[in-house]
This record gives structure tokens, C-alpha cells and sequence, in this order.
């Protein structure tokens, strides 16, 4: 019985430090850092808080709208090893070119 007492004070004095809200301000003594050099004005505490852009960007969850096979890249040369060039990737249709001489020759 003991501990549920103990239990409940711990409890009711964690959730009275929960509500307390205010605006932020130096600590008594203190000021603000000094105005850099090429602002306008004196930053706040809160502009101080503020994440720049840079800091969190946007996410970008846009997936590829369609599944296609990447182009044929005339840069994607044999590694400097000597191994042999990587294959063409899957779903590529580049046929190979045929030297056809049975053609019909013009002017016949």
C-alpha cells in the first residue's frame, strides 16, 4: 500500500512539471548572442530555434511512374581491367545489324 502511494506522488508531481509552458528567454543575466555581422537585426530565441532549410530537407517519396529499361548509354565503356563491357539490360530491343547482299539492287 506503501508503494502504490509513492507510486501515485511520483506520477502526479511528473505530470505537473508536463504542463508548464512559456516562451524561451535567456537565463537571468544572460542576453542573447551578439548580432552577426551582416544581419539586419538581432536574431530571436526563436529564430535562433529554427531549423534552416538546408538542415531538414523535404522528402521526396515520388517513385517512377512507369517501369522502363534505362536508354542504351554510349558511355558505358569496359572497365580499365580489360574485362569485357557489361550486357545490354533486360528489355532492350537493339537488334544487331546484318550485312543482307540478297537485297533487291536498285535499278533492276
Amino acid at each position: 500500500m506503501k508503494a502504490s502511494r509513492v507510486l501515485v506522488l511520483v506520477s502526479l508531481a511528473a505530470l505537473s512539471s508536463c504542463g508548464r509552458v512559456a516562451n524561451l528567454q535567456p537565463a537571468t543575466g544572460q542576453s542573447l548572442p551578439v548580432k552577426p555581422l551582416m544581419a539586419k537585426t538581432q536574431p530571436t530565441a526563436k529564430d535562433l530555434l529554427t531549423l534552416p532549410t538546408w538542415a531538414k530537407p523535404d522528402r521526396v517519396d515520388e517513385l517512377e511512374k512507369r517501369s522502363q529499361p534505362r536508354p542504351a548509354d554510349p558511355f558505358d565503356l569496359p572497365p580499365p581491367t580489360g574485362g569485357s563491357a557489361p550486357s545490354q539490360p533486360a528489355g532492350s530491343d537493339q537488334q544487331p545489324a546484318t550485312s543482307n547482299t540478297s537485297a533487291a539492287t536498285p535499278g533492276d
